[in-house]
C-alpha cells in the first residue's frame, strides 16, 4: 500500500525503507541548513529583533513564545547571544509564577496526571505552562518530544502551553534550556510551570534546583526492584503521591501511602519547616487531584511566611551560576585544539593501561593551561 505522498515502493525499494524529504531550513524561523539541489529557494521566516521577541513574548503571542523558545534551545553561537539579550529584557517580568516540579518511573502516569491537574487549573482561570523535559540520545542527539500528543485535553485549552523541550543529553542542558525556557513563560504570564523531567535518575537533581515544590509520583506494588532509585529521590520530593488509585489498586495504593508515611517519619525534610506527606489520587476519576494541588497551595504559603520559599529561589540563582561555569569550562576544555590533539594517544594509554588515569588527566590540563598561557602572554 503507497500513502498520497510518498515515495512510490518497488522491489529495489523494500517497504518501510523509503525516506520523506525533511523541511528545509531551520525550525520556529532559525536559520538552517538548506536542503535541495543548490540554488533552490527556502522559505524562510525573518529573524526577529529583540525588542520583537520581548514584546511577543509579553503580549502573549504563542507563534512568537515558541520562536523566543527556539533561540533558547539552540547551540549556536550567534543565537546564544541573541537569547542572553532577550532573557535580560524579559527578567523584570519573571519570578511571579509558582513552579512545580514532577518526576516518577515510567508508567507511573506522570502524563496522564500533569493533565488532570492542568485541566483542573486552567479551568480555575490559571495559565499554566508544562515543560516536558525530554531525554537526547547519546547517539542520535534525537529525542522523541512525545509529550504534546499525550495531553490533548490540555494541549487544547487556551488557558495551557505545553513545550517538550530536549535535554541536548546532558545535565547542563537541561540546567541551562529548561531554567531560561521557564523564565520566558514566567514573562509570557503563565503562573504556575509544572517541569515534568524525563524519568527517575541525576535529572532530576537539576530540575529539583529549579523548581519551588518537588512531586515525586509512585505506584503500589512496584516491587523491591525499584528500592535501590526510591530513596534518594524521596530524600528531594516535598510530597509523594502515589497514582492510579482506583478499581481494584485503590487498597493497595492505600497501604502504600500508609507505609511510605510510616518511612517518611525517618527521613529529614526536603524543605525546612515542612513535612513530607504521601497522598493518592487518580487521574482517570479525578479523585485526589484538587487535593494535592492543596497541599502545594499550603506548601507555598508555609515557606513565603517563613523565609524558606524566598531564600530557596536565591540559592538556585547562586548555583545556577556555578553550574553553567563548570559546563562552560568543561566544553571550553574539551574543544580546545591543544586537547583534542592530545586526547586520542592519551585515552588509549590509559585503556591499554600503559599510563595511570591521574597522569593522563594531569598532562591534558597542562597541555591546556600551557596552550591558554601562549594566547594570553
Amino acid at each position: 500500500m503507497n500513502n498520497s505522498g510518498d515515495t512510490p515502493h518497488s522491489e529495489e525499494t523494500p517497504f518501510g525503507l523509503s525516506v520523506m524529504a525533511g523541511v528545509a531550513g531551520g525550525h520556529d524561523g532559525l536559520p538552517g541548513q538548506r536542503s535541495g539541489p543548490p540554488g533552490s529557494p527556502v522559505a524562510r521566516r525573518r529573524l526577529l529583533t529583540v525588542e520583537e521577541y520581548v514584546a511577543g513574548v509579553r503580549h502573549g503571542d504563542r507563534s512568537i513564545l515558541a520562536r523566543a523558545i527556539t533561540l533558547i534551545e539552540s547551540n549556536a553561537p550567534a543565537h546564544l547571544a541573541l537569547a542572553q539579550e532577550v532573557l535580560r529584557e524579559l527578567l523584570p517580568y519573571t519570578g511571579g509564577a509558582l513552579r512545580v516540579g514532577i518526576t516518577g518511573v515510567p508508567g507511573v502516569g506522570k502524563s496522564t496526571f500533569i493533565e488532570a491537574l492542568g485541566t483542573l487549573l486552567c479551568d480555575r482561570g490559571h495559565r499554566v505552562a508544562v515543560l516536558a523535559v525530554d531525554p537526547s540520545s547519546s547517539i542520535s542527539r534525537g529525542s522523541i518530544l512525545g509529550d504534546k500528543t499525550r495531553m490533548e485535553i490540555l494541549a487544547r485549552h487556551p488557558n495551557a502551553y505545553i513545550r517538550p523541550s530536549p535535554t541536548g543529553g546532558s545535565l547542563g542542558g537541561v540546567a541551562r534550556k529548561s531554567r531560561e525556557t521557564l523564565l520566558v513563560c514566567e514573562a509570557a504570564g503563565f503562573d504556575i510551570i509544572l517541569v515534568e523531567t524525563v524519568g527517575v535518575g541525576q535529572s532530576e537533581i537539576a530540575v529539583r534546583g529549579m523548581v519551588d515544590f518537588f512531586l515525586l509520583l509512585m505506584l503500589a506494588g512496584a516491587g523491591d526492584e525499584l528500592q535501590g532509585i526510591k530513596k534518594g529521590i524521596i530524600e528531594l520530593a516535598d510530597a509523594l503521591l502515589i497514582t492510579k488509585a482506583d478499581g481494584e489498586n485503590r487498597a493497595r495504593a492505600m497501604a502504600a501511602q500508609a507505609d511510605y508515611n510510616r518511612a517518611l517519619r525517618y527521613l529529614a525534610p526536603a524543605t525546612a519547616g515542612w513535612r513530607t506527606r504521601a497522598y493518592t489520587c487518580s487521574a482517570l476519576s479525578g479523585a485526589g487531584i484538587a487535593e494535592i494541588w492543596r497541599e502545594i497551595e499550603r506548601f507555598r504559603d508555609q515557606t513565603t511566611a517563613s523565609g524558606v520559599f524566598a531564600e530557596r529561589r536565591r540559592a538556585q540563582a547562586r548555583d545556577w551560576v556555578y553550574t553553567l561555569i563548570e559546563d562552560h569550562l568543561r566544553t571550553r576544555f574539551f574543544s580546545h585544539p591543544a586537547v583534542q590533539e592530545r586526547l586520542p594517544a592519551i585515552e588509549q594509554a590509559v585503556v591499554d593501561g600503559t599510563l595511570p588515569v591521574t597522569t593522563a588527566v594531569q598532562t591534558l590540563v597542562q597541555a591546556f593551561e600551557q596552550a591558554i598561557h601562549m594566547v594570553d602572554g
